[in-house]
């Protein structure tokens, strides 16, 4: 079976799903493609408030794809990582970081911009709207299943049987429709961080334009992404056995993370309606299982410490077209995606995993080695280009 012919079906038309939909759709001009999604088309998607931060190497896919909303988008031009204790440092560290830090700069790393933040909703439609476009130009070809529910994806010899109360085979299936932690099947590789992230918005006065903050605290990290003037998103972790968030009004969480957060960032002045959510890593061992491919949260769920989830889906979507339009042969063709994949999944997913551990760690010396780390880090510049580079477009 040639790739560039196949009949695939591609489960969630979340932003990793619709960028697989929409890269096979132009590089495997034969395929024959259906995308699937609980969600009916009516429904507005422009809506969703939801905060999604994507590396640059992210907003290049979909550039390239014409589907990137540059005018609703916040580039994020500089990265502040700090810890909130002030820790002691051995050696020719003290007198100069005694409060670590890291800053990292687009302009410094000669790049546009390090990323950008956006509403859920700001991208979904834009690609949605896209990939209809499509379907319409193609009907032949294309097709659109919204609001029809996958109940199973059942593995053959030589492709899948997908059951959207028809039950059809397809020749490839890549799933794509992950959801949150708590609410998933538990895969093969699983960890309860027994953290809850609290996410929402907040006002600032003196906010830097285009600068994201994370602040590692003992309860957990802490972020900042720009939203535009005065705004940012606001991701805050803090440990679910002991929830100090939880019972406190709007006051009082304003003035706790304005202790939380370095006087960099500005002041806090409003906050909004905060949402609660578990965090865990809940990851499969491979991407392809015969004739079915995971991608996005269906393959990994990550904690947002690293801001890694979404850029690690849309990097497999990108690499997987990739390969059914080079290869002959789709088997193939999917054991060199596992392949290629393997080492940019689990670097990410190790890295996540290491930070996240990390602050359930009661060691003595466990946050003045994490300080040690950020000062070194900020002085040799080639190690910190290299992050960089590693957080812009994963490991190549």
């Amino acid at each position: 079976m040639s790739p560039s012919k196949i009949e695939l079906a591609v489960i969630g038309a979340g932003p990793a799903g619709l960028a697989l939909a929409l890269l096979a759709a132009r590089e495997l001009p034969e395929a024959r493609i259906t995308l699937f999604d609980a969600r009916p088309l009516e429904a507005d998607v422009s809506q969703d408030p939801r905060t999604l931060a994507l590396s640059l190497g992210s907003v290049q896919i979909l550039q390239r794809l014409g589907v990137w909303p540059a005018a609703q988008a916040q580039p994020i031009l500089s990265v502040h990582v700090s810890q909130q204790t002030p820790t002691p440092l051995p050696g020719p560290f003290l007198p100069r970081y005694r409060d670590p830090q890291v800053l990292i700069e687009a302009q410094r790393e000669r790049v546009p911009m390090l990323g950008a933040v956006l509403a859920y909703g700001q991208l979904v439609a834009p690609m949605q709207r896209a990939w209809q476009d499509e379907v319409a130009r193609d009907p032949g070809r294309l097709a659109s299943r919204f609001g029809s529910k996958v109940a199973g994806v059942k593995p053959l010899p030589d492709g899948v049987e997908v059951d959207a109360g028809i039950v059809e085979r397809y020749d490839l299936a890549v799933i794509a429709e992950g959801g949150v932690f708590a609410d998933q099947a538990r895969k093969s590789v699983v960890h309860d961080y027994r953290q809850t992230a609290w996410v929402g918005q907040v006002e600032l006065r003196g906010l830097p334009p285009g600068m994201a903050f994370e602040r590692f605290t003992s309860q957990g990290p802490a972020a900042l992404l720009p939203l535009g003037p005065g705004r940012a998103a606001l991701v805050w972790c803090v440990p679910t056995d002991d929830d100090p968030v939880r019972e406190l009004d709007d006051a009082q969480r304003i003035a706790v993370l304005n202790h939380v957060f370095p006087p960099q960032a500005g002041r806090i002045v409003g906050i909004s309606p905060l949402k609660a959510f578990a965090l865990g890593l809940n990851a499969e061992r491979r991407l392809v299982d015969g004739r079915t491919v995971r991608i996005g949260n269906a393959a990994q769920t990550l904690h947002p410490v690293a801001g890694q989830g979404l850029n690690l889906g849309l990097r497999d979507a990108y690499e997987l077209v990739r390969r059914l339009s080079r290869d002959a042969d789709v088997d193939a063709a999917l054991r060199r995606v596992e392949q290629h994949r393997a080492p940019d999944r689990w670097g990410t997913i190790a890295v996540t995993d290491f930070l996240a551990r990390s602050f359930t760690w009661q060691w003595p010396g466990v946050s003045a080695l994490r300080g040690w780390g950020l000062a070194a880090l900020q002085r040799l510049q080639p190690a910190k280009s290299l992050l960089a580079r590693q957080m812009m477009f994963g490991r190549r």
